[in-house]
């Protein structure tokens, strides 16, 4: 018991080590795989992504890699599609399935549906014809490990990988997290912290970098020359949690969370959520983001979600459960997110 508490001290002082390193750099103003910061996953985009210390199985993946080990089921399925902005289609699949004395292991993928883009040039400022299909998808492959009853820990590894016109990039990113249940034996409360996106940085090549010119210090006239693209560094954010979960009588529970987000690559923001859960089967989620920086500049995101889910184990005995959320956005179309897990 003393080497478990030991091992998940060293977790989590390197977790906090990270994230004192993150919060002291300055914001950048670009960064490579702007893709990472997009949530997925209706149960907790309808609570503004605050329950990162109680988000368990499937969803934990893409929150924090630590609650994959949390979840109810041997194995579960999640498959989720977000309706993004500027009609872009945003589609989700995560596996996690526990190893006794193990741990659990979890993949994930995500694809990006950006569509057809017609292609344009100095002489066709309209269009020449043709056009670039964009792809952007994400593979992780996720290990979570409960060290206690108490303590779980969790990392993720992302091979994050952009392609258009020509040109592609790729990346590794890793996603680090801790849970820690029951604090200061304080039942049905839990604190949440993780890492993310903390990687490779991501330089673009391909053909279209290629350019015919003339060296006029060389006597080889025409000639291929390479247009090196710059590189940037991974969006690394740091998420801090609370939560707590409580009973109302035999069948019925809340869960209010809150949760501070560290942005490196943007704007930071602050963010709480509730969900009621009546007869463990229905529940009503919402939540409120607030992310403004001084200077006025506001997320377009910031504003209030809400959400509602099925679970059909309790009622029918099916391991199937459906989840909705939506999002309002400024200057575009609402986002709607629609998931549909199945547990085995």
């Amino acid at each position: 018991m003393k080497k478990i508490v030991l091992i998940a001290l060293i977790v989590i002082n390197i977790v906090l080590l990270s994230a004192v390193s993150l919060m002291a750099q300055s914001k950048a103003g670009t960064a490579a795989a702007p893709e990472l910061l997009i949530p997925i996953g209706a149960k907790n985009v309808a609570m503004s992504g605050a329950g990162i210390s109680s988000v368990s199985g499937t969803d934990a993946i893409s929150w924090n890699p630590a609650g994959l080990d949390e979840g109810e089921s041997l194995t579960s399925a999640l498959f989720s599609y977000r309706a993004y902005i500027a009609d872009i289609g945003i589609s989700y699949l995560a596996i996690g399935t526990k190893f006794e004395g193990f741990g659990s292991l979890g993949f994930s993928l995500r694809s990006f549906n950006i569509g057809a883009i017609p292609v344009t040039t100095e002489d066709a400022p309209d269009g020449n014809g043709q056009v670039i299909n964009p792809t952007f998808f994400t593979l992780g492959l996720t290990y979570s490990k409960q060290l206690s009853d108490r303590v779980s820990v969790g990392v993720t590894t992302n091979l994050v990988n952009e392609g258009f016109g020509g040109v592609s990039a790729t990346g590794l990113a890793f996603d680090v997290g801790v849970q820690y249940q029951n604090p200061a034996s304080l039942k049905g409360l839990s604190l949440g912290v993780v890492v993310r996106n903390v990687g490779t940085t991501m330089q673009y090549g391909g053909s279209s970098l290629w350019r015919q010119a003339t060296d006029a210090n060389s006597i080889r006239g025409l000639t291929y020359y390479k247009v090196e693209a710059a590189s940037f560094q991974m969006p690394s954010v740091i998420d801090i949690g609370l939560g707590y979960t409580g009973s109302i009588g035999a069948d019925n529970s809340f869960t209010l969370s809150a949760a501070y987000e560290n942005d490196n690559y943007g704007i930071d923001s602050y963010r709480i959520g509730g969900q009621l859960t009546f007869m463990n089967a229905i529940s009503l989620r919402l939540g409120y983001l607030y992310s403004t920086e001084q200077g006025g500049t506001v997320s377009i995101f910031q504003n209030y979600s809400l959400g509602a889910g099925l679970n059909l184990q309790n009622i029918v005995g099916l391991g199937i459960s459906f989840d909705y959320a939506y999002i309002p956005v400024q200057y575009f179309s609402g986002n709607h997110l629609i998931d549909i897990r199945m547990n085995f």
